[in-house]
């Protein structure tokens, strides 16, 4: 229990700002199995953006509320997984090889691609989320576990690319790398457990949200096939953009569900 605690610390400490004990590290056979927990992170983050969304839909109207909400997602996790997004943006948009692809994502000045990437995704998460919590006003549990299931299925989404790929670069340069080398059926069995867990408590009420399942793991292969041609694998801003990319599918997935099924 003692080193699953250790573990648990460590992911939570990799993937946000929220205060650890001191004596947690990035060591890297704890943050290699860290993995197992990546989608309980999304709990954690999506309980923290409902709180925020919540408290401030009491006192402000809804857009504002999911505005707040947002923001208080990109706090936790110190804009994570946007930044590996907005590196995506550039690498990919500006690279035409592997290694210039590689080199553009690896520097941390944001270019107009990655700029542009963030303003629409930004614009597109506002929008869905609005719509999306339209639809369900009056029950708040049901909100609730909306926000926690987008952020737990689009980190399965993104961490199961580790499972079935390679990772790109040659060196251990990058932070990420630890969580490349290696893992086992615990690593595996985790991930899917805390990631299909809120959507299926969902699927309880609402047994169409399962099908929000097709449209996201489609996402995740196609940017996995992508990923994989170009740089022959994965990178961990790789990883953050697809997290964030089928967080936006997954809201737009329920709307499409709402409106014509």
């Amino acid at each position: 229990m003692k080193k699953e605690l250790h573990i648990f610390f460590t992911c939570l400490m990799f993937y946000t700002r929220i205060p650890c004990p001191k004596n947690i590290s990035h060591d890297p056979e704890y943050l290699n199995k860290a993995t197992r927990y990546f989608p309980f992170i999304g709990w954690i983050v999506g309980s923290i953006s409902f709180l925020v969304f919540y408290i401030a839909s009491l006192f402000l109207s809804t857009e504002t509320a999911v505005i707040l909400g947002i923001i208080a997602s990109i706090l936790t996790t110190g804009a994570f997984h946007e930044d590996g997004f907005a590196d995506v943006c550039d690498g990919f948009g500006g690279g035409w090889t592997k290694e210039k692809i590689l080199t553009i994502m690896k520097d941390s000045a944001i270019g107009a691609y990655g700029a542009i990437g963030l303003v629409l995704l930004f614009l597109l998460k506002f929008k869905l989320l609005s719509e999306t919590i339209s639809h369900f006003t009056n029950y708040n549990f049901l909100i609730f576990l909306l926000f926690i299931s987008a952020h737990s299925i689009s980190r399965l989404a993104a961490i199961s690319i580790i499972f079935t790929h390679e990772y790109s670069r040659d060196d251990a340069s990058s932070k990420s790398k630890p969580i490349a080398k290696k893992y086992s059926w615990k690593e595996v069995f985790g991930a899917f457990f805390f990631g299909l867990l809120p959507l299926i408590v969902v699927s309880y009420f609402q047994y169409k949200i399962l099908f929000t399942l097709i449209p996201v793991f489609l996402t995740r292969y196609f940017m996995a096939h992508y990923f994989q041609k170009w740089i022959d694998g994965y990178t961990g801003d790789c990883l953050g953009a697809t997290q964030q990319v089928c967080e936006v599918v997954y809201y737009l997935s329920i709307l499409f569900l709402w409106k014509f099924i």
